[in-house]
């Protein structure tokens, strides 16, 4: 009998421990890990740079609150700032955590200009979070199953369609405009080039505030460290966690502008956000990613992977298409595909499967000997559906 709620369907293994690319389980048997447990350990497990962070820093100090200057928040916020073209930073402990500080600056910014009962657009099949505000700004209806009433000051447009954005440039409630860069849970859909930017001068025209929901296509999974950078624009408001603390809980909601003075005393806060410990831990992850060129290496390998994947299966009848930007790799097939999870498990390595979508999320220090290993098992599953 177990004492947990039944929220969650794990697979039958319990890992122990890690290093690098690969997990041990409780029987001695090694995995590779290409999910990084939904693009969170980044740099592998057991890096020893951040082990060392999180010794050093327990050894000295865990908490205080947020009622006291914290440097190394002081510190991570700079870094930060500087990489994205931001002004100010809020720090929370997840990715729904940071969304809902973003959903309050639009909120806030919606009050600063008279406006009444505030709408912010969002795009279907987008994932946001689990809290209610979070859960009612995601665009799945599977998702939000069971949780009425929502939040109703969401209106769910079609992704990678502008032309769905500007039909709302006359109603006077909307105040933001919340995409994924990537819609990373769907499956990886990438939009078109242009779109974020075709976006952004929509809401710019508008007085809209552009939030961005990097929580899982930033800090470098896409091979630049924020997606956006692609198309050379800054966004109000950015959000930020999974491999911000590779397996610490962080989060962030970086702001610009005016967007980054509507927080004031009393209006947001965090009992646990940016404590000492997962700040340190952040600002070594940022200073791991930075000084072993690893945006370099997500890139190289991205191209490495994807055109292995297309040349190994470009004979398979089941292969719909292969997505992909950086380690962000999806590989959609023409049917549904759930039993790969645990046949892949028995290969010894771990994966998504998001509706017919295998999803690959592998770390950014993975090197070609461990992509051809993830590379092999993947087409050998699906060569014999």
């Amino acid at each position: 009998m177990s004492y947990l709620m039944s929220n969650y369907i794990p697979l039958p293994v319990t890992f122990i421990k890690g290093n690098g690319c690969y997990l041990t389980d409780n029987n001695g048997l090694v995995y590779l890990d290409a999910l990084c447990g939904v693009a969170v350990t980044g740099l592998g497990h057991s890096h020893p740079k951040i082990s060392e962070a999180i010794q050093s820093q327990a050894q000295q100090l865990l908490h205080t609150s947020n009622w006291y200057h914290i440097q190394h928040q002081e510190t991570l916020a700079e870094t930060l700032c500087k990489l994205a073209d931001m002004d100010a930073a809020f720090f929370c402990n997840s990715g729904a955590e940071a969304n809902e500080a973003a959903i309050k600056i639009a909120r806030l910014h919606a009050s600063a200009n008279q406006i009444n009962e505030p709408i912010i657009l969002t795009a279907k099949q987008g994932f946001h979070g689990r809290t209610m505000a979070t859960l009612s700004a995601t665009g799945n209806s599977k998702v939000q199953a069971g949780f009425a009433p929502l939040v109703s000051e969401f209106i769910h447009v079609n992704f990678n369609d502008v032309e769905a954005i500007q039909k709302y440039e006359s109603n006077p409630r909307i105040v933001a405009v919340m995409l994924e860069p990537i819609q990373g849970e769907s499956g990886v859909i990438v939009p078109d080039a242009d779109y974020l930017n075709h976006v952004q001068e929509i809401c710019q025209k508008n007085n809209w505030l552009l939030i961005l929901d990097e929580v899982q296509t930033g800090i470098g999974r896409t091979g630049k460290m924020f997606a956006h950078q692609y198309n050379q624009i800054t966004p109000d408001i950015l959000t930020l966690a999974k491999g911000l603390g590779n397996g610490v809980p962080i989060g962030a909601c970086i702001a610009k502008g005016n967007a980054a003075k509507l927080l004031t005393p009393g209006t947001h806060g965090s009992t646990f956000g940016g404590n000492p410990l997962v700040c340190r831990v952040a600002s070594t992850v940022l200073d791991v990613i930075k000084q072993d060129n690893l945006l370099n290496n997500v890139n190289v390998m991205s191209d490495y992977i994807v055109s292995s994947f297309t040349e190994k299966l470009k004979a398979v009848d089941s292969v719909l298409e292969i997505r992909a930007k950086g380690l962000m790799i999806a590989i959609e097939l023409t049917k549904e595909c759930t039993q790969l999870l645990q046949q892949a498990l028995d290969k010894k390595l771990l994966i998504n499967i998001t509706g017919q979508s295998i999803r690959l999320l592998p770390p950014l220090i993975i090197n070609k000997e461990q992509a051809d290993e993830m590379i092999d098992i993947i087409c050998e599953l699906v060569s014999q559906l």
